[in-house]
C-alpha cells in the first residue's frame, strides 16, 4: 500500500526524523491559508498523487509569494500529472502539499529495502541525491553504498556512521545523519515497510539533515496490525477494480491487455499470462482467485474482469487441488447469467471434480469454449479475440 508523501512525513515525524513544516490543501484557498500560516519567505507547492517523477511532471513549485502560491496551486490541482511512473494515462492531483522552503546546500539519496536474496533489510545510499537511484546504478554504480542488516540487533550505528562518511556528510553532522537513518530504520521496521525512500534527503544552510522528500510502501499482507497505517489509504488513487477485488480477498492487478485472466494461484496465474502473450495476445488482468474460493468469490472476480471495458475475452485456467473444478465452474455460469457474457470464454478445468465442472459448464447453455490443455485454451482465446 502507498501513501502520500505528507503522510510519509506525518510518521517519520513521529520516529525523530526532520521533515519541513507543511500542511495538506485540498483547494487554492487552503493552499493560500497554509501558506500564510507557516510563514515561511518561500514555500513549495507540491502534488500529492502515489507516483515519482512529479517535479519533472510540472508538479513541484517553489513560489515566492501569495500571489504565487495561489498562481501554481490554481495551475496543479485538477491537472493530470504524467509521469514515468503512472503510465500515459497519468493521474490527477487532488491535493497539494504547502510546505516551508529550505536552504538546500547538498543533497543525498537514502533509502530502506528488503533484499530478497538475503532476506534481510538493505541500507543504501548516495550523494547523487535528486536524481533516480536506477540511473546512478546504472552510470556510476560505485557511488551506491550498502549495509545489510542483522534482523538480531537491527540497525547499528557504527552501520549508519560508515553510511554518513561514505556519502560524505559533513563531519559536524554525521551524529545528526546517524540519528536520521536509525529513526528511519526504526520506521520501517515498526510500520512494517516494503520501501522507505528519501530522496533527497538534504542538509541545510544552518547545518540540519531533513528529508526533503518521502517515499513509504507499506506490506499489505501486515495492514491488519498496521490500523493507523490502513487510515491513510486514498482509494482514489487506485484502481476501483482492485478496491472491489481486496473486498473479496482476491489477488487482483489491471493490466493494458484485453484478455481477462482467472486462475488459481499465483504462479499459475504468472504461467497464464505468459502463455497468452507467447500466443500473441495482452493479458488485462492478473488475478488470482486463491485456493480455497467458493461460488460466490468465483462470480465477484468474474464480474470484476467484465467490468474492464477493453476486455474482448476470457480465459479460465483452473488447476483444481484444494480448488474444486465444480465450484469453479458454478461461479463462472452464475457470474455470466447476471453480467450477460457477450465476449469468448475460453475454460480449461483440470483436477478435483474435473467431470463434475466440465459437466455444469456443458450444461450452461452458454457459448463456452472448452480447452484440453492451457497452451489449447491460450491459442483459442488469442485467435477468438483477433
Amino acid at each position: 500500500m502507498n501513501v502520500h508523501e505528507y503522510q510519509g512525513k506525518e510518521i517519520l515525524r513521529k520516529y525523530g526524523v526532520k521533515v519541513p513544516n507543511g500542511k495538506v490543501a485540498f483547494t487554492v484557498e487552503e493552499a493560500v491559508e497554509a501558506a500564510q500560516e507557516l510563514g515561511s519567505a518561500v514555500v513549495v507547492v507540491k502534488a500529492q498523487i502515489h507516483a515519482g517523477g512529479r517535479g519533472k511532471a510540472g508538479g513541484v513549485k517553489v513560489a515566492k509569494n501569495l500571489d504565487e502560491v495561489r498562481t501554481y496551486a490554481t495551475e496543479i490541482l485538477g491537472k493530470t500529472l504524467v509521469t514515468h511512473q503512472t503510465g500515459p494515462e497519468g493521474k490527477e492531483v487532488k491535493r497539494l502539499l504547502i510546505e516551508e522552503g529550505c536552504d538546500i546546500k547538498k543533497e543525498y539519496y537514502v533509502g530502506l529495502v528488503l533484499d530478497r536474496a538475503t532476506s534481510r533489510v538493505v541500507l543504501m545510499a548516495s550523494e547523487e541525491g535528486g536524481t533516480e537511484i536506477e540511473e546512478v546504478a546504472e552510470a556510476t554504480p560505485e557511488k551506491i553504498f550498502k549495509e545489510e542488516i542483522d534482523p538480531v540487533v537491527g540497525l547499528m550505528p557504527y552501520q549508519a556512521r560508515r553510511i554518513a562518511f561514505n556519502i560524505n556528510i559533513p563531519k559536524e553532522l554525521v551524529n545528526q545523519a546517524v540519528k536520521f537513518m536509525m529513526g528511519l530504520y526504526n520506521a520501517y521496521i515498526e510500520k512494517d515497510c516494503s520501501i522507505a525512500e528519501i530522496n533527497p534527503l538534504v542538509v541545510t544552510g544552518d547545518g540540519q539533515v531533513i528529508a526533503l522528500d518521502a517515499k513509504l510502501n507499506f506490506d499489505a499482507n501486515a495492514l491488519y496490525r498496521q490500523k493507523d497505517i490502513l487510515e491513510y489509504r486514498d482509494l482514489e488513487e487506485e484502481d476501483p477494480k482492485e478496491i472491489e477485488a481486496s473486498k473479496y480477498d482476491l489477488s487482483y492487478i489491471s493490466l493494458d491487455g484485453n484478455i481477462g485472466c482467472m486462475v488459481n494461484g499465483a504462479g499459475l496465474a504468472m504461467a497464464t499470462m505468459d502463455i497468452v502473450k507467447h500466443y500473441g495476445g495482452d493479458p488485462a488482468n492478473f488475478l488470482d482467485v486463491g485456493g480455497g474460493a467458493t461460488a460466490e468469490k468465483v462470480t465477484e472476480a468474474f464480474k470484476i474482469i467484465l467490468s474492464d471495458p477493453n476486455v474482448k475475452g476470457i480465459f479460465v485456467n483452473i488447476f483444481g487441488g484444494i480448488m474444486k473444478c465444480d465450484v469453479i465452474a458454478t461461479g463462472v455460469v452464475e457470474a455470466a447469467k447476471q453480467v450477460g457474457l457477450e465476449v469468448p470464454l475460453v475454460v480449461r478445468l483440470e483436477g478435483t471434480n474435473v467431470d463434475l465442472g466440465k459437466q455444469i459448464l456443458n450444461e450452461s447453455g452458454l457459448n463456452i469454449i472448452a480447452a484440453e490443455s492451457m497452451a489449447d485454451g491460450a491459442e483459442k482465446i488469442v485467435s477468438l479475440v483477433k
